[in-house]
């Protein structure tokens, strides 16, 4: 039996990327196994937890329904390149710090992924009211918080870019 390989080129975080893959290996697989990027956390496999959540191109895509080969020629972002170093090794999204403050994740299995989420959706959503918020995580199952916390960490996130 042979076993067909492709070569994948993408950028991952803003780093070029080239490996020979399988086209069978999943966009997740890819990341965790290959790149060593574990936040990308895989929960359900079905796309239905929105644990594996990264952006392709800027926009959120559930990387365990994706071939890594689908991303060919694409920009990849996971949650280890959601910060831009500038404050230095330990600096924070200001979504990320904003969920430190407001207590926005328990165990932290689900916060990859919301993050992730998030993101774009505040990006076209700058000033989202409580109900787009919880409208915007409708995809992203979290079994601790009750999603109150992480609901209150958007909206300081929002006041915290507001006054940036």
């Amino acid at each position: 039996m042979r076993t067909l390989i492709t070569t994948l080129v993408c950028t991952v975080n803003g780093v070029r990327h080239e490996r020979t893959v399988e086209p069978r290996l999943l966009l997740s697989d890819f990341l965790r196994h290959e790149l060593g990027l574990t936040g990308t956390h895989v929960g359900c496999e079905h796309g239905v937890c929105g644990a594996c959540t990264v952006l392709l191109d800027g926009e959120a895509v559930r990387s365990c329904l994706m071939f890594a080969v689908q991303a060919d020629g694409h920009d990849v972002a996971t949650v280890e390149g959601l910060s831009d170093g500038s404050g230095g090794a330990d600096a924070l999204h200001p979504l990320q710090a904003a969920f430190r403050e407001a207590h926005g994740l328990q165990c932290g299995f689900c916060t990859p992924g919301v993050l992730m989420t998030l993101v774009p959706f505040l990006r076209d959503h700058p000033d989202p009211d409580e109900r787009e918020i919880r409208e915007a995580l409708s995809g992203n199952l979290c079994r601790c918080t009750g999603y109150q916390n992480i609901v209150a960490a958007v909206r300081l996130a929002c006041g915290a870019a507001a006054r940036a």
